[in-house]
């Protein structure tokens, strides 16, 4: 279904409710509509079920968009150029000190905090979605044994590289900010910055690799 929003962008929604090929689907349709280079396309915002394009209503209209993104999502059935989902293998620093939240999560399941590191680190996540905050990627989905709500009362302050879970999601934050998610531990990894812009991309899958504190600091260059 197509819905236009406002006068430069219009919403392609794929499915009423989440479903793991949906980010494959809708990052192919985000290549196919950027690799024709579109001198009127302004933006792309794929979520979990949807697609945001945005462009410039000086350039053409909602009915030239809307012709084009069905043309799009036509060719996307039949894509096979994407291949299997680009892996990144993230290190993260697992702790108590790292991660705050850590024995909370694991009382809250029932569990140790070793057992939360293994089914957190072994499952392969798909990045669902980018929002929150640029380079903030929405992965899931967490195994329900760790799964756990966000905090009645978000910090006013979440460190840059944070990992952290929120019901059966997971995410890192990419830059210093608020946030309420449960904070489990620390990677070095720079997601997102202005030259470089996202890391992650939706359609992409995440590893995450757990590390000892000394290799953290050492991949953090020390700073951390």
């Amino acid at each position: 279904m197509i819905e236009q929003v406002s006068v430069d962008s219009l919403v392609l929604r794929l499915a009423d409710s989440i479903d793991s090929a949906l980010p494959a689907r809708l990052a192919s349709i985000c290549d196919l509509l950027e690799v024709n280079g579109d001198h009127w396309l302004v933006d792309l915002v794929p979520s979990y079920t949807t697609l945001l394009v945005t462009w410039d209503p000086l350039i053409t209209d909602y009915q030239a968009v809307r012709d084009r993104v069905l043309d799009c999502l036509s060719k996307s059935d039949s894509d096979t150029t994407r291949g299997a989902a680009r892996l990144h293998r993230i290190p993260v620093w697992y702790s108590t000190n790292s991660g705050p939240d850590l024995e909370a999560v694991a009382r809250h399941a029932g569990i140790t905090i070793d057992e939360v590191i293994r089914i957190h680190s072994e499952t392969r996540y798909l990045v669902y979605a980018l929002g929150f905050a640029p380079g903030f990627a929405f992965l899931g989905e967490t195994d329900e044994r760790i799964a756990m709500p966000r905090k009645q009362t978000p910090r006013a302050r979440v460190p840059a590289g944070s990992v952290a879970i929120a019901n059966r999601q997971t995410a890192i934050y990419p830059l210093e900010s608020p946030g309420g998610w449960q904070l489990i531990g620390l990677s070095p990894v720079r997601l997102f910055n202005p030259q470089n812009l996202s890391l992650l991309k939706t359609g992409d899958a995440v590893q995450f690799c757990p590390v000892t504190e000394a290799e953290y600091r050492e991949m953090a260059g020390g700073t951390s």
